[in-house]
């Protein structure tokens, strides 16, 4: 089990820019597949990015282009950096960790997902 604590959340300017962190508990965090999600009031939770552990990523459409989620396992750290911010990326997001077998796994689906972090408010306005 890995202990995940999210921070770097805030109110921002639509066309600004914010960074997440996500900061792991435990020796484990190397060899977990980290994902990214946002979930907005009244609005299903839903992916933002992922990082295999291996390192390949994936982002979701919407957010293509403006945000990167990147990783530093010396550091046991999970980033997302967010630009060109937009109204509609307002949201709560959390970080996931996912067991996976094989390395170049990237994990989409939240269910997989077994490890999460309590959450940051992203606030973006017009």
């Amino acid at each position: 089990q890995v202990q995940l604590v999210e921070s770097g959340g805030g109110l921002v300017q639509a066309g600004g820019s914010l960074r997440l962190s996500c900061a792991a508990s435990g020796r484990t965090f190397s060899a977990k597949a980290m994902g990214w999600f946002r979930q907005a009031p009244g609005k299903e939770r839903e992916l933002v990015a992922a990082i295999s552990v291996s390192g390949t990523t994936y982002s979701t459409y919407s957010v293509k282009g403006r945000f990167t989620i990147s990783r530093d396992n010396a550091e046991n750290t999970l980033y997302l950096q967010m630009n060109s911010l937009k109204p509609e990326d307002t949201a709560v997001y959390y970080c996931a960790a996912a067991t996976v077998r094989l390395h170049p796994t990237i994990v989409k689906s939240r269910y997989e997902y077994q490890d999460w972090g309590q959450g940051t408010q992203v606030t973006v306005s017009s």
